[in-house]
């Protein structure tokens, strides 16, 4: 059974910072890539940030040069780490492994439980 444990959501003033982290665990093969998806109320779940096992990172419009994603293939972690965060930020922050190779031989889609994030202003 893999599963996602995010940490690091919180409570910050318009331009402060803060690091998200998620780590897998499981018996896991390999994962194609993992990321970073918020979900504002009454809005969709978007993407935010996203990294390949070989590195490649994706990254929305919206938080390109303000939030840089890294990842540790040997922990099977991802850090988010955002800073000079808006109020428009706020949003709960889920966890995402794409394509994970775990036990059993199949490849699946896994998830976090979600951290929330509150940006005042």
């Amino acid at each position: 059974q893999v599963q996602l444990v995010e940490s690091g959501g919180g409570l910050v003033q318009a331009g402060g910072s803060l690091r998200l982290s998620c780590a897998a665990s499981g018996i896991i093969f390999s994962i194609y890539a993992m990321g970073w998806y918020r979900q504002a109320p009454g809005k969709q779940r978007e993407l935010v940030a996203a990294i390949t096992s070989g590195g490649r990172t994706n990254y929305a419009d919206s938080v390109k040069g303000r939030f840089t994603i890294s990842g540790d293939n040997a922990k099977n972690t991802v850090y988010l780490q955002m800073n000079s965060l808006k109020p428009e930020d706020t949003a709960v922050y889920y966890c995402n492994a794409d394509r994970v190779l775990a036990q059993g031989g199949r490849f699946s889609d896994y998830w976090g439980q979600g951290t929330q994030v509150t940006v005042s202003s």
